[in-house]
């Protein structure tokens, strides 16, 4: 009993000195000249700026990850076919590199003078430097969250539920709505969080491919690093304070999801598919 006493203290000791004290530092350090101080340094032209494009990074990149992960997971839960475990093993590149190299490689394809950049730059597009760029390098880094978290879930629940909605007339889209998405949304609410955390964090990829250009192409995260260039350390905290605050809300989330997630780990009732009118599935 003692020792299981002593691996808690050393556990926590361990947790405190690593997440919970340079954390709470942070949040000393913002506020230890009053509230109006932090709120002045973020409230700059550049720092607004910065928060509403990681906001309207996240509104794009997260729901393009999670369509993309629920799409492969179905694929390769659903179907067999020859090459399925490299697309399998292609999904989790993003977790095996660094952040930077994707910021580079993407650079090197959509770059005014990359494979596809020369065609999209005669068109009038610019994917590097820009927005676009910003989006894509997010959404690579953060590509493999949903598939895994879904994966497994398809696999457990098996087929059994949607054969069953197909017997009784329903269409392809009635049984993903009716039955396969209420039975993965433990697994999708939490891979869709870990999603959100990842881009709002992101920092390698987004240096490379957006230029830290003050007011146009600088993120939330950027904006604290050139803060502390800049020896401008007040702005630094309080952009930190900011990001922690969300990741501690998203934190929240995700800690609703786990207490449901035991539901998307088996099949729908059965006496769901009882509920299900015949004609109404024959009609999706």
């Amino acid at each position: 009993m003692k020792r299981l006493h002593l691996l808690r203290v050393g556990v926590l000791a361990y947790v405190g000195l690593l997440v919970a004290l340079p954390v709470g530092s942070v949040f000393f350090r913002a506020f230890e000249h009053g509230v109006g101080v932090a709120w002045d340094s973020i409230t700059t032209t550049d720092g607004v700026h910065a928060l509403w494009l990681t906001l309207l990074t996240v509104l794009i990149a997260v729901p393009a990850d999670a369509i993309f992960g629920v799409g492969v997971a179905l694929i390769l839960a659903r179907h067999r076919f020859r090459g399925a475990f490299l697309l399998d093993a292609l999904v989790d590149i993003p977790l095996a590199i660094s952040p930077v190299i994707v910021g580079l490689s993407l650079v090197l394809v959509y770059g005014e003078t990359g494979w596809f950049g020369r065609v999209l730059a005669g068109w009038g597009i610019q994917v590097i430097f820009s927005l676009p760029g910003i989006v894509m390098a997010s959404a690579v880094v953060a590509l493999p969250y949903v598939v895994r978290e879904v994966l497994p879930v398809l696999e457990e629940i098996g087929t059994e539920q949607e054969e069953a909605a197909g017997t009784l007339g329903a269409g392809k889209f009635a049984v993903f709505r009716r039955i396969t998405l209420p039975s993965i949304r433990g697994g999708f609410a939490y891979g869709v969080t870990l999603t959100t955390a990842r881009v709002l964090g992101e920092f390698g990829a987004v240096a490379i491919v957006s230029g830290n250009i003050e007011g146009r192409t600088q993120t939330l995260t950027l904006f604290i690093q050139s803060s502390v260039d800049n020896l401008n350390p007040a702005s630094a905290y309080a952009g930190a304070v900011v990001l922690a605050v969300i990741a501690i809300l998203i934190l929240g989330v995700l800690q609703r999801s786990r207490s449901e997630r035991r539901w998307s780990w088996r099949s729908a009732p059965a006496e769901s598919l009882s509920t299900l009118d015949p004609p109404l599935l024959s009609t999706m």
